[in-house]
């Protein structure tokens, strides 16, 4: 089925599921909507996560898209079930992924969440890591400053990210844990910054990875792949005008991006 694939974040994050969709399924073409109106929503109360979540989707499905894959897992926490339940077409979220890559990269059974205050406060991690493994402990812990320092483009800087990263982590050092999970799509512009942090001795998994090669499952499932090389270009819509997505878009997928202000 030659749609596209439709990808949600609240800003810049899911372009790290993106890009690694592209990797895995070139022949596929993405349709990505960043709510940079209303980014970040970490801190946003769960109602108006939903409300802000369900007009993207519905302007994604709108053009088209075959599916949906809410690439930000604050969104997921708060609106996947309820989406899933109302749309007919296949959306999946970030943390089911996340959280199994966890369970198999473990070997002490401590895990450390990082992610944004809804995120972490939801504990949807905890639930679905313990409902497969019981033993483990779950940590989270949330990072309130890393969505606008990266959605400023203060992720190129490294000295300033691994400032950042030593204030916002210092104090989870003496936890114990083997690994750590990268709860919100936008961490992993960090991924190098907090592994050196860690003293690179710690596995960190990318929730937005994982969640990408989940895609390509689904698609099979469904029967939804490509059946021929995809000329089309990719597009990106975004609520409000923004130069540091078209900047953090063009770096991160090496290619020049242009997106469109839409309004839902």
């Amino acid at each position: 089925m030659n749609n596209a694939i439709g990808v949600f974040d609240s800003g810049v994050g899911g372009l790290t599921v993106a890009r690694e969709i592209m990797r895995q399924l070139p022949n596929e073409t993405i349709y990505y909507f960043g709510d940079v109106k209303n980014c970040p929503y970490g801190d946003k109360k769960k109602d108006e996560i939903i409300i802000n979540t369900e007009k993207a989707i519905k302007y994604l499905i709108n053009q088209g898209v075959k599916m949906i894959i809410l690439a930000c897992n604050t969104a997921t926490a708060a609106a996947l079930e309820y989406l899933q339940e109302k749309y007919d077409l296949p959306i999946i979220g970030v943390v089911q992924p996340g959280a199994r890559r966890a369970i198999q990269a473990t070997e002490n059974n401590k895990v450390l969440v990082l992610g944004t205050k809804f995120t972490t406060t939801s504990e949807v991690y905890d639930i679905e890591i313990q409902n497969i493994n019981s033993d483990i402990v779950v940590y989270d812990k949330a990072c309130p400053s890393f969505v606008p320092f990266i959605e400023s483009e203060g992720y190129l800087n490294k000295e300033e990210a691994d400032d950042i990263i030593k204030e916002t982590l210092n104090d989870t050092i003496d936890l114990g844990m083997d690994t750590v999970v990268l709860g919100c799509t936008h961490y992993p512009m960090l991924k190098k910054n907090i592994e050196e942090f860690y003293g690179n001795q710690i596995k960190v998994i990318s929730s937005g990875r994982e969640a990408a090669r989940e895609v390509s499952t689904v698609l099979g499932y469904s029967k939804l792949h490509q059946s021929k090389v995809n000329k089309t270009e990719h597009k990106f819509f975004i609520s409000a005008k923004s130069e540091n997505f078209d900047n953090i878009a063009s770096k991160w997928l090496k290619q020049n991006i242009k997106s469109e202000i839409v309004e839902v």
